[in-house]
């Protein structure tokens, strides 16, 4: 009996992290699981450094025939008895791999609040060839509701995080020199892929919001994607070259976090916010949108301050509610770390897992052992 986890993403993103912190802990805890990825991609390499056991299979897109029968024969090969989608991409070739092998078991994680496709496909693909959904939060559940896929489908399981790379960080200054910061400097920072759903032009503008009233804010952009142009050239027409710094990918965040005062997601369409739990694992107070799921996430008052989406002045406002009060901002970031103690550890995403796949054993009256 085998369990595998398959992620067809190239790139090194918080669903890539989950994936390979699940496929480790389930390892720690005995169960034979068996990552496939992409072919040289971050998570293969990242997986073979761990120790962790990966198989290499390059999928070119959903409709890839190829693929989909070089995995049955790995399926079959390794008695695979569960098959765990970690991406969309993942799901429509591991459909068809599934029935060729006849693997009894399929589960899917989703991690975004994308509204999914009413076609013919769209419906093959998640009402038919999946057993169990596994929503990262609760807007992510209510969607895939809305799309048609029965609430007794669903179990709301929000992603972990590993807490030892993010506490006691002793680097607590390092970005800033390197930036050339001086003490003074109140440093804003957004972890997220230059996407449009993330929202970064809505927070450029709100930097250009503050540019007179807060002159010493200072905004980091870490990531890579899509609208990096658009959005370079948007700090150019607003005259911000001096107050936003694009950092690109970065292996480093939690030294990139330690070094923050505030961490801003400003996302329009949000399954979770892996980043968010980050930040709030390092004690950072966090200005963040009210969509999708980070309410979840974030406590209104409590551990940070909720905005509406597609709101610059919302958000230059939480910006400068934080700025004015930094003993308030302190006591939100430490409520944050509890609370991501309390709810969001790995060990407690790895062990709802697990109870999602016993469940579905004792449905198939099949045996799960470890």
């Amino acid at each position: 009996m085998s369990l595998f986890q398959i992620d067809a993403g190239k790139g090194w993103r918080g669903g890539q992290r989950q994936s390979l912190l699940l496929c480790q802990l389930l390892r720690k805890q005995n169960y034979p699981c068996f990552l496939i990825a992409q072919p040289n991609s971050p998570l293969a390499l990242r997986a073979q450094e761990e120790g962790v056991p990966v198989i290499t299979l390059r999928m070119r897109g959903e409709v890839d025939l190829w693929a989909a029968t070089r995995l049955a024969v790995i399926l079959k090969r390794k008695k695979c008895q569960l098959i765990h989608y970690h991406d969309a991409h993942a799901v429509m070739l591991g459909a068809v791999a599934a029935r060729l092998a006849k693997i009894p078991l399929r589960v899917l994680t989703r991690r975004v609040d994308f509204p999914l496709h009413d076609n013919f496909l769209s419906r093959w693909k998640y009402q038919k060839n999946i057993d169990v959904f596994i929503a990262v939060s609760t807007g992510v559940r209510d969607v895939l509701v809305k799309g048609g896929i029965g609430k007794e489908k669903i179990q709301v399981v929000p992603d972990g995080i590993d807490f030892t790379s993010y506490e006691n960080n002793k680097e607590k200054n390092a970005l800033r020199r390197e930036l050339n910061f001086t003490p003074e400097d109140y440093v804003v920072g957004i972890v997220a892929h230059l996407a449009d759903h993330k929202g970064h032009k809505y927070l450029i503008e709100a930097m250009s919001l503050l540019k007179d009233k807060l002159p010493k804010v200072r905004l980091i952009i870490v990531g890579e994607g899509p609208l990096k142009l658009n959005l370079t050239q948007q700090v150019k027409n607003f005259n911000l070259e001096d107050a936003v710094f694009f950092l690109g990918f970065r292996e480093d965040i939690p030294r990139i976090l330690a070094s923050l005062d505030l961490f801003v997601l400003s996302s329009h369409m949000e399954g979770l916010g892996s980043s968010l739990l980050e930040a709030m694992a390092t004690r950072l107070p966090v200005v963040a949108t009210r969509v999708g799921g980070i309410p979840d996430v974030v406590i209104h008052g409590k551990t940070g301050i909720l905005v509406p989406a597609r709101n610059p002045a919302a958000l230059a406002e939480a910006i400068m509610s934080m700025y004015a009060d930094r003993q308030r901002a302190a006591q939100m970031g430490q409520r944050g770390y509890e609370v991501v103690h309390q709810k969001f550890s790995a060990e407690a995403m790895a062990s709802q897992v697990i109870e999602v796949y016993k469940r579905l054993y004792r449905e198939k009256k099949m045996e799960m052992g470890n």
